[in-house]
Order: C-alpha cells, then structure tokens, then sequence
C-alpha cells in the first residue's frame, strides 16, 4: 500500500480566506481536496457498492480534477507546476522506470 499522508486523496485543505465567514454562515468551505470527485461519483448514483458501474468521467471533468491539483501543488510548494511533454508517454515512462531501478 502506498501511503498518502498529506494529500488531497487523504486530507483535506481549506483556503483561509473566507473560512471564518462561511464558518460562521454554516456554508461550506472552499478546499482543495478529492471531495468534489465523490460528491460527482454521488450525483452520478456510484457510491462504491457491488454491483455499480462507475460513471464515466467527460473530458472536462477530468480536466476540472488536474487543475484543482495543479493547484493545490502550487499553492502548497509555491512553485509552478511544469507540465510534462506527453507526446511520447511510452518512452517517459520507461526512462522514468529505469532511471528508479538504478537506485537500488
């Protein structure tokens, strides 16, 4: 099992700004997290039990998920994510695989 301590698939993150306000509102909170992935797997009927099929996922969607990353890494790092070349996705994975085997 891989461990994902302090990630949007296992913690959640808030913004600060307009946290208190909405607190105090009883609204929910602006965050970087997976939740608006189950929330949509929720709307779509999925919720993980035997027998569902998962809903497929349009394009915009998936798009709308990298971004919310894409933020969250900047936002945490302060650095700006750097978007890989994939147009050869099959030689980047294998250079990436080889370059890991040479640690050991």
């Amino acid at each position: 099992m891989i461990d994902e301590i302090n990630t949007p698939d296992s913690s959640r993150y808030f913004y600060s700004e307009g946290y208190k306000e909405s607190f105090v509102k009883g609204l929910p909170q602006k965050q970087l997290s997976k939740e608006f992935v189950r929330e949509w797997l929720m709307e779509n009927n999925f919720q993980g039990r035997t027998g569902e099929k998962i809903p497929e996922m349009t394009n915009r969607f998936v798009t709308e998920v990298s971004e919310r990353y894409i933020e969250l890494f900047e936002s945490i790092t302060g650095d700006k994510f750097m978007r890989a070349d994939i147009s050869d996705i099959v030689s980047r994975i294998e250079t990436n695989c080889r370059d890991f085997l040479r640690t050991f």
